[in-house]
């Protein structure tokens, strides 16, 4: 990406509009990050090449779209009331320090407080299905932008215990390169039920990307295919669910805990279920996220999708009558600092973010995440030589750079929306509307 410019990007998209429209976006190659093939209707071209662009220069482009795919739904469809326009020029002049972006990760009266300072959080990849340098470039990334990333299910490397303070550890069903050791240095531990983009399929990593160092972290055997099972084998209700939040609150009583769910019909009686297991952490993952390791048929047949489950929960819980007392993180689709902001009006405090992260170093969405030496960028994949393609500095500056454009983002939207803070934000879903004839 580096050295390509606004212009050249916006002159290759509207050279080749007709077959972005149609799907084929057709885009010569001009640098690494830039590939001959590009987009779809929920990443399209233009929406790559502007995340490329805020991941490169900290603003936001004047002549790409920034805030919407061509998807004819789910977030592209959610518009804000009062924002008739955008304009990039105002974003870029923002003040961040105008509006509170912060949000609290613990709002029960008890446990450790912990604040991060954007809405948003680093969803889990595990080490083997991303590479190390990937995983620290994240993990960089959230220290300097005072906000966490979480391991995923594959382990804790050695290179990240610097970066403890900002790092959730994932346990999942697998149990994969699990210890009390690395429990216990968790802020956060997050236990992963099931994930939007496949649920009812646990997890899977083929035998290409076991190497002998992922086989050392998850404690098996090079070139072995791994599952996770679904669900957990030790919890079948809600009783269940209280003794494993009880465990890892005697390993770490200082740790907050997630749960991690994908978004079934009944998700209500979910997040309630775990509020009352000891959570204070409700995350839920709906479909149209993860990676190309996550089977199409799945993830968009099975998943409630993400904006239909966040304000089943969140009134819910309101009804309930607990609301104010758990954080509620929404993920699965989120793509653009847009729909993050829909996502809390909706009903959410904050969201998790994955794919845009990558897309920030270099992702082109070409689906080949899982298959062989994985992803020829070195996002995706644990060969030892592809993965020298991100120096983890450099990934890091690129992810810090795109939260920087979303945070202009942000201040613009909450100050055109009179609001001062984005915790005022959450469940305001009267400041939305949804598009019934897409705009073009």
């Amino acid at each position: 990406m580096n050295g390509v410019n606004e212009s050249t990007l916006k002159r290759i998209v509207h050279k080749h509009s007709s077959n972005i429209r149609r799907g084929l976006a057709v885009i010569p190659t001009l640098k690494h990050g830039i590939p001959g093939a590009l987009g779809d209707s929920i990443w399209t071209a233009e929406l790559l090449l502007s995340t490329y662009y805020q991941a490169e220069h900290g603003t936001v482009p004047k002549n790409l779209n920034f805030v919407t795919g061509a998807s004819n739904g789910g977030f592209d469809r959610l518009h804000f009331k009062t924002i008739e326009r955008v304009s990039p020029d105002e974003i870029n002049t923002k003040d961040v320090r105008a509006v509170d972006l912060s949000i609290s990760l613990n709002k029960k009266k008890t446990g450790k407080k912990l604040d991060i300072k954007i809405p948003a959080y680093g969803g889990g990849m595990s080490f083997g299905s991303i590479s190390l340098n990937f995983m620290l470039s994240r993990a960089i990334a959230a220290k300097e932008l005072g906000t966490l990333v979480s391991t995923g299910e594959g382990g804790y490397p050695l290179p990240l215990k610097k970066f403890k303070d900002n790092v959730i550890v994932q346990l999942a069903t697998g149990m994969f390169g699990v210890s009390e050791a690395t429990l216990q240095m968790a802020p956060v531990i997050e236990f992963k039920y099931a994930q939007g983009a496949k649920p009812g399929l646990g997890g899977h990593l083929l035998a290409d990307k076991v190497t002998a160092a992922v086989a050392r972290m998850r404690e098996t055997t090079e070139l072995t295919t791994l599952y996770s099972p679904f669900p957990f084998h030790s919890v079948y209700s809600v009783e269940d669910h209280k003794k494993h939040v009880d465990w890892v609150k005697t390993i770490n009583p200082s740790a907050l805990v997630s749960v991690k769910v994908s978004t079934p019909k009944d998700v209500d009686m979910v997040a309630i279920g775990s509020y009352y297991a000891g959570a204070e952490i409700i995350h839920i993952d709906g479909s149209y996220g993860g990676t190309g390791a996550a089977p199409e048929i799945v993830k968009k047949n099975i998943a409630m999708p993400v904006e239909y489950a966040i304000p089943i929960v969140h009134n819910y819980l309101l009804k309930e009558g607990i609301r104010d007392d758990i954080t509620l993180i929404a993920s699965g689709g989120i793509r653009t600092a847009f729909d993050v902001a829909k996502a809390i009006a909706l009903g959410a405090d904050g969201v998790v973010i994955g794919t845009s992260e990558a897309v920030a170093v270099g992702c082109t969405r070409c689906g080949n995440c899982e298959r062989g030496r994985g992803c020829q960028i070195g996002i995706t994949t644990t060969d030892p030589e592809l993965s020298l393609f991100i120096d983890p500095e450099w990934g890091a500056r690129r992810i810090v750079n795109m939260y920087n454009a979303w945070k202009k983002q942000w201040t613009f939207l909450l100050e055109s929306l009179g609001l001062k803070s984005v915790r005022e934000l959450v469940g305001r879903k009267d400041l939305l509307y949804y598009e019934k004839n897409r705009r073009n």
